[in-house]
C-alpha cells in the first residue's frame, strides 16, 4: 500500500508540470508601433512606440518613426501596450496541489528562519506561472509563511529554466508575522483568551530576541571579521541599519499585519530600530494613516475580493479602502488577494477598486509600479521608460475589464508563450465537437 501511495503521489506531482518551451533571449531590437503606450510613470502615447533591445527598453515616443534594417517591427495597431503586473506576497511557483504535500513548499521547519530563501524553493516548471502570465502578470514577489519569520521574500521573472533565470532579487527583504495584539473572541476560537495573550506574548519576545541577537551580531562581526559566521543571524544583517544607526536598512522588513494595534506595534518596532517597514495585509492602515506617513511606511494591500472583516461594517469597506489609503496620502500596491492558482485575477481586484472611487490610473499603477517601488525593483519594473527591462504586454482593450485579452507578452525582451494548460484543453474540447460537426 505504501508503494501505491508513493506511485500515486509521483504521478500526480509530475502531472503539475508545465510542458511549454522557455523563451530563448532576445536575439533582434524590436520595435512596437501604431499601439497605444502606457508608460504608467508618465504620458500615454496614442499612438506611440517602443524600441527594445538586449532585454532593455532604448526609446519611447508618441507618434511613429522609422526604424534601421535589423530592427523587427511589431505592428500594434488597435492594441494597448503596458509595463507588465507585478503580484506582490504570492505563492506562485512554491505551492501547485493544496492537497499533495511534497508540492507545498512554503513554509520551512521551525519558527525563525530568516536564512530561507523563497526563491530557492520556486519550480520554474509549475503550471500556474503561465496561467498568470496568460493575463499579464509577468512578474511576482515571492512570500515564504509559517512561523514567526518565515524568511524572505524574493521578486521573480514568470519565465526562465531555472529559478536562478527567474531571479530578479532572490533576497528582496526579510517576511515578518507580527502578533495579534488583543485576544479573538470569535465562536471559532478554540483557546482561551489567556492561552492567546501569552502565545502573542511569546511570539513578540522571540522578535525582540532575534533583532537584538543579530544587532549585537552586527556590532561584534565589525569589531572582529574573523567572528564565527552565523548564517542565521548573517542573513539577518541585510535589513538592518549600520553599525551606530550611520548607514540606512538596505532591504524592507515585511511585517505582515492587518489589525489597528498591530499595525502600531510593527511601525513603532521597525522606528525604534532603524527598520525599513512596508506593511503587509493593511486592512486597518486608513485608521493610523498618519503615523504611517510619519515614518514612510508603505502598505500592500491584501487585496479587495474580501468581505468585510467585522459584523457591522459597510458591506464596500474592502472596495473603499485603497482609495481611502489613496486619498490620506499613503504609499500602498495591491495584491489579488487570491491563491496562487487563480493570481491572473489581480487586474480585477484594482478594478472592483476602481468601481468604488479609485482613479483607474492608479489603479494601474497599484500593481505595477507602485508594486515596483515598495520592492525595491522600479529601477527595472513597473513602468515603459528606457533603460528599464522589456517586461510588458499587448492586449486588446483596458486589462481591467474581463473580457480584454492579452495578445503578446515578453518579459526581458523575449517573446514568451501564452498558451497554458486551459488553453491547451479549450482547444482539445474544441475539436472534439468539429470532428462532430457541431463547430467549424
Amino acid at each position: 500500500m505504501r508503494i501505491l501511495a508513493l506511485l500515486v503521489l509521483l504521478a500526480t506531482t509530475a502531472l503539475a508540470q508545465d510542458l511549454g518551451k522557455k523563451a530563448p533571449p532576445q536575439r533582434e531590437a524590436i520595435a512596437l508601433v501604431h499601439a497605444t503606450i502606457h508608460t504608467v510613470s508618465g504620458e500615454t502615447h496614442a499612438p506611440g512606440y517602443l524600441l527594445f533591445d538586449k532585454g532593455r527598453i532604448v526609446e519611447v515616443g508618441a507618434g511613429s518613426r522609422e526604424f534601421p534594417e535589423g530592427v523587427r517591427v511589431v505592428d500594434g495597431t488597435g492594441l494597448h501596450a503596458y509595463p507588465g503586473f507585478i503580484a506582490a506576497n504570492t505563492q506562485l511557483g512554491i505551492t501547485e496541489i493544496g492537497a499533495v504535500r511534497a508540492s507545498r513548499d512554503f513554509n520551512e521547519v521551525g519558527g525563525v528562519t530568516p536564512e530561507v530563501r523563497a526563491a530557492i524553493a520556486v519550480n520554474p516548471d509549475s503550471t500556474l506561472l503561465p496561467v498568470a502570465r496568460s493575463n499579464g502578470v509577468l512578474a511576482a514577489a515571492v512570500f515564504p509563511s509559517g512561523g514567526t519569520i518565515p524568511g524572505r521574500a524574493s521578486v521573480l521573472r514568470l519565465e526562465g529554466w531555472t529559478w536562478e533565470e527567474m531571479a530578479l532579487r532572490d533576497d528582496a527583504g526579510l517576511v515578518v508575522q507580527w502578533p495579534l495584539a488583543r485576544p479573538i473572541r470569535a465562536r471559532w476560537m478554540s483557546r482561551s483568551e489567556e492561552e492567546q495573550v501569552e502565545a502573542m506574548r511569546k511570539g513578540l519576545e522571540r522578535i525582540q530576541e532575534i533583532f537584538a541577537r543579530a544587532e549585537a551580531y552586527r556590532d561584534a562581526r565589525a569589531a572582529d571579521a574573523a567572528l564565527p559566521v552565523d548564517i542565521r543571524l548573517e542573513a539577518m544583517l541585510r535589513v538592518l541599519p549600520g553599525r551606530g544607526g550611520a548607514s540606512p536598512a538596505p532591504l524592507p522588513v515585511f511585517f505582515q499585519a492587518q489589525e489597528y494595534d498591530q499595525i502600531v506595534s510593527a511601525v513603532s518596532f521597525a522606528a525604534a530600530r532603524g527598520l525599513r517597514a512596508v506593511i503587509v495585509g493593511g486592512r486597518d492602515a486608513p485608521l493610523c494613516a498618519d503615523l504611517l506617513k510619519r515614518h514612510d511606511v508603505g502598505v500592500i494591500l491584501q487585496g479587495t475580493i474580501v468581505l468585510p472583516r467585522r459584523a457591522d461594517s459597510d458591506y464596500d469597506e474592502p472596495f473603499r479602502l485603497p482609495a481611502r489609503l489613496q486619498a490620506a496620502g499613503v504609499r500602498w500596491c495591491l495584491t489579488s488577494g487570491e491563491e496562487p492558482a487563480h493570481e491572473r485575477n489581480l487586474p480585477y481586484s484594482a478594478a472592483l477598486a476602481v468601481a468604488h472611487g479609485l482613479d483607474r490610473e492608479t489603479a494601474i499603477r497599484s500593481i505595477t509600479l507602485s508594486v515596483a517601488e515598495l520592492l525595491g525593483v522600479a529601477g527595472d519594473l513597473g513602468s515603459l521608460e528606457p533603460g528599464k527591462s522589456a517586461t510588458l504586454f499587448l492586449c486588446d482593450g483596458d486589462p481591467l475589464e474581463i473580457p480584454t485579452r492579452v495578445v503578446r507578452a515578453f518579459i526581458e525582451g523575449r517573446e514568451v508563450d501564452l498558451s497554458n494548460k486551459q488553453t491547451v484543453l479549450y482547444e482539445k474540447y474544441r475539436e472534439k465537437y468539429r470532428q462532430a460537426g457541431l463547430l467549424r
